[in-house]
């Protein structure tokens, strides 16, 4: 399974350029999922659902099935948080994962940079930082240069960066 991050400050437009990738990059054949980092107090149970009840009675771990889909919820309870590393270990394989946020783990990401926001770079602090997506020219930066609204042109960089093939081109070239 191949990791590619989408990293930059909030307000940035990961999550809006992550779902405008899934398509383009299913469009090729190619299987993703998709993990990310929230970094406040997130919950995904609702007070008084069951699955709640269980959770706030102390389960280590809740996980709610139904005939469209199943969530493990895992309470840490102290433990310090996991890693990208340590989560990935739970996700089912496919040919790339997506990683929004975990901005310092260190995995290839792809940094999100939106003038407006007046943030700074992140990738000269982050040598895992391999191009940037831009809504503006960043005249000084080495690294590749994507328009943030080109979704082909960074789904194509993210392809090739990752060695991606789609399964046409796997059986062309196993013949």
């Amino acid at each position: 399974m191949k990791l590619f991050g989408l990293a930059g400050w909030s307000g940035s437009g990961k999550t809006t350029l992550t779902a405008k990738l899934l398509p383009e990059l299913m469009a090729r054949g190619i299987t993703v999922s998709t993990m990310k980092h929230a970094h406040h107090n997130f919950d995904i149970d609702q007070p008084g659902k069951d699955s709640y009840v269980h959770r706030m009675a102390g389960a280590k771990e809740v996980l709610v099935a139904s005939a469209n889909r199943w969530a493990l919820m895992h309470e840490h309870r102290g433990a310090p948080e996991p890693t990208a590393a340590e989560l990935i270990a739970h996700m089912t394989p496919v040919d790339l994962l997506l990683i929004e946020g975990f901005k310092r783990e260190a995995h290839d990401k792809l940094e999100i940079h939106r003038a407006a926001n007046g943030k700074p770079l992140i990738y000269p602090e982050d040598r895992n930082i391999v191009a940037i997506a831009s809504d503006i020219v960043l005249p000084d930066c080495p690294l590749p240069q994507l328009p943030l609204n080109d979704v082909a042109a960074i789904a194509a960089f993210i392809v090739n960066h990752c060695g991606l093939v789609r399964p046409r081109d796997r059986m062309v070239r196993a013949t």
